[in-house]
């Protein structure tokens, strides 16, 4: 949908003069009506939900080790359950304080199914499979209002919950997928804003009519809502910052295309005047409080936390004023940073970012060789592996579908490509500036969402709009859905290799199609 342009009407004359309009007039122009279809539009994203749920959750325990990154996040999690900071006791090497590369907020979700399963595998799996199954519920959801099609965003579910790097990551004791959850949760919650707003901003036009910058927007609780996602996200792991700058941005555009539509002669102004002060409070302000109080734990901790007390053996400060707990964390937090920039140890799985959306060099997370009598193993020698491996008939499509948004963002001027565009430029464009750092293809987990939406949109051109005939919608219905086959086929396929089953060696040799695969 282009950009929504404000009918030519009659101006108000005199200074200071307002118009009034008819009941209804203006919310019809700035916000298109949703689908009618309220059961269908909850029963269609809760049956991709609960098909992705049991994909997720069966066999969640196998395997009954830890796998790549587990060794670290959920040992962290369940020692912070016992003193709130990762610390291990006693007096030897590798005891004391441990130091920690991420933030807390993550490692207390994972904690949250340790304290209910215990230090398992299930415990240390289970929230970040929850969440897993819950962004596929979202992302259905929000196609749905950011596309007002209930079969677009059911489309960018299934693609979701087909997508094998979605599903490893949703099985495995990580961070990222959590930062997907609260990056997709603000961006849903934004979206509600949206529409929200606007409606208010119709209304008080058609009631009080308009004048220099336009009305106000009053309190904004699901923008509100959303700072509290964006903050829990960067209190995950630091990237979520990127989609924090992102969305607010993105949030205040809205506000100016918005102030544009009811036209407001200078919008940008209007929206800086009337709206970037608010924006600023409940998203940045917001999320940096909700990053501050995920530390809890370590203000708490005593000398159990890492370098809780350093301030007070700093010596002499200039910045005295600031209380020593405040300024012990800052210097974590440098640390922290300082660790993060310059991790470049290699690592025979890292990867560049250019080659993530194709799956050049997907991480081998888990491996084992059985022979035959061990593990299931019924022939000479078996395979048992998990492979961060996106499914190649999503991720291929949806790397060309970004062109084609691209071009309807620049050729349409329609915000609902430049909004997909938004979260894949958040979730993956900071990582071109580490190309020298040890980074890697399981860190596109943040922007799958938006590449899911980037297919369904296309596939909405494809089926073509209400006035396409008959002809051309059960063409583009048919492309579309065997299009979800092929999909679902190409999953199926490389199940195997996602879900540490054993199979025989040559069956895992023939589901690595290239050498970087291996």
């Amino acid at each position: 949908m282009a950009t929504t342009v404000a009918p030519t009407m009659p101006a108000p004359r005199g200074p200071g003069a307002t118009l009034r309009w008819p009941r209804g007039f203006w919310r019809s122009r700035l916000v298109e009506p949703m689908p009618d279809d309220r059961v269908a539009g909850w029963l269609w994203p809760l049956a991709v939900a609960v098909i992705a749920g049991v994909l997720r959750f069966w066999r969640l325990g196998t395997p009954s080790t830890h796998v790549f990154d587990e060794v670290y996040y959920p040992v962290n999690a369940w020692q912070m359950i016992h003193y709130g900071v990762a610390y291990v006791p006693g007096t030897g090497t590798g005891t004391g304080p441990q130091f920690l590369a991420h933030p807390p907020a993550g490692k207390w979700v994972i904690a949250l199914g340790e304290l209910v399963f215990g230090n398992t595998p299930l415990g240390w799996r289970v929230m970040v499979a929850l969440a897993g199954t819950l962004t596929v519920l979202m992302v259905a959801r929000i196609g749905r209002r950011l596309f007002r099609s209930t079969l677009l965003g059911t489309v960018a579910a299934v693609l979701l919950a087909f997508d094998g790097l979605s599903f490893v990551m949703s099985r495995t004791g990580l961070l990222d997928n959590l930062v997907t959850f609260w990056a997709l949760a603000a961006f849903g919650l934004l979206l509600l804003d949206r529409d929200r707003t606007r409606l208010r901003l119709g209304r008080r036009i058609e009631r009080n009519g308009t004048r220099g910058v336009g009305p106000g927007m009053g309190v904004r609780p699901y923008r509100i809502a959303a700072g509290l996602a964006l903050g829990l996200g960067s209190a995950s792991k630091w990237s979520g910052l990127y989609f924090l700058a992102v969305f607010a941005v993105m949030s205040l555009v809205w506000d100016v295309g918005a102030r544009r539509t009811i036209g407001v002669r200078r919008p940008v102004l209007a929206a800086l005047v009337r709206d970037s002060v608010p924006a600023f409070l409940s998203t940045v302000l917001l999320a940096a409080g909700v990053y501050l109080i995920s530390w809890a734990g370590w203000f708490l901790s005593g000398d159990k936390g890492w370098d809780r007390n350093w301030a007070q053996g700093a010596g002499p400060s200039h910045y005295s004023w600031i209380p020593a707990s405040l300024r012990s964390l800052w210097h974590y937090q440098v640390q922290m940073y300082d660790f993060n920039i310059n991790l470049r140890t290699f690592h025979p799985y890292m990867s560049n970012p250019w080659s993530w959306s194709i799956m050049g060099r997907p991480t081998s997370f888990y491996y084992e060789a059985p022979t035959q009598g061990h593990a299931g193993c019924q022939v000479a020698h078996c395979s048992s592996a998990i492979t961060s491996l996106g499914t190649p008939a999503f991720w291929w499509a949806a790397t060309a579908a970004l062109f084609v948004v691209a071009a309807v963002w620049i050729g349409r001027r329609d915000w609902r490509a430049g909004a997909v565009l938004a979260g894949v430029l958040a979730g993956w464009g900071p990582w071109f500036q580490y190309q020298d750092r040890t980074i890697f293809t399981f860190y596109a987990v943040a922007f799958a969402p938006w590449m899911a939406l980037a297919v369904a949109m296309v596939a909405g051109l494809v089926l073509g709009g209400p006035q396409a005939s008959a002809h051309r919608r059960v063409v583009g219905a048919s492309t579309v859905g065997t299009y979800l086959l092929l999909v679902i086929a190409n999953f199926v396929w490389l199940y195997p290799v996602l879900a540490a089953e054993v199979i025989p060696y040559s069956q895992w040799a023939a589901r690595m199609w290239f050498p970087s695969w291996i």
